[in-house]
C-alpha cells in the first residue's frame, strides 16, 4: 500500500523517465556495435584461414608459424597424438622433401563462432597435391577446426583438430 505523502514529486518521475529511455537506446546502440565487431572479428579471422593456406602453398613457413600461438597445442589428422607450435610445419616439411606441394584447394567455410577474445572456425578443404612438375599427385579432403585467440591486433591459433571427411564428402 502506498501512502499518498511516500511518491517523489513528479518532477522526478519525469526525469527517471528520460533516463530510463536513454539507458534503453545506449543498451540497443551497445548491442549494434557488439553485433558490428563480432562479423568484422569473424571477417578477419575467416581471412587469416585463407593467409594459412597460401601460406602452405607458398612453402612460407616463416608466416605459416607466425599465425600459431606459443601454447598452441592441436591433433592434426596426420599425428597419432596432440602436437605443439614446435611440430606445426612436420606435415609440410613432410610433403616439400618429397617434392610434393600444395598446387591448389578450395574452402568451405561452415561455422565460426567469436566470443570475447576467442574464435572458433570449422571449415572443410580440398587439396590438390602435386610434384614439382606440376604432375597431380592426389586431393586431400578433410574437416578442420582452428580456435584462434585474440593477440593484440590480430589473431593466432591456440588449439585445433582436422580429420578426413566421412564417406559423403562432409
Amino acid at each position: 500500500m502506498i501512502r499518498v505523502g511516500t511518491l517523489p514529486p513528479r518532477r522526478f518521475l519525469k526525469y527517471d523517465w528520460h533516463m530510463l529511455r536513454t539507458i534503453t537506446l545506449l543498451l540497443a546502440l551497445t548491442a549494434t556495435a557488439f553485433g558490428q565487431n563480432s562479423a568484422k572479428d569473424e571477417t578477419q579471422v575467416w581471412e587469416l584461414e585463407k593467409a594459412y593456406w597460401e601460406y602452405v602453398k607458398a612453402n612460407d613457413l616463416e608466416k605459416y608459424r607466425a599465425l600459431w600461438h606459443e601454447n598452441f597445442v592441436g591433433w592434426p589428422f596426420v599425428s597419432p597424438t596432440p602436437v605443439r607450435k614446435d611440430h606445426i610445419t612436420d606435415w609440410i616439411t613432410a610433403n616439400t622433401s618429397k617434392g610434393i606441394t600444395l598446387q591448389s584447394y578450395s574452402l568451405e567455410q561452415l561455422a565460426i563462432q567469436v566470443t570475447g577474445d576467442i574464435a572458433i572456425n570449422y571449415y572443410r578443404i580440398n587439396a590438390t597435391w602435386a610434384t614439382g612438375e606440376g604432375a597431380k599427385l592426389r586431393t586431400d579432403k578433410f574437416r578442420i577446426t582452428h580456435t584462434w585467440i585474440r593477440t593484440g591486433a590480430t589473431w593466432q591459433i591456440i588449439g585445433g583438430m582436422s580429420s578426413p571427411v566421412n564417406a559423403e564428402g562432409k
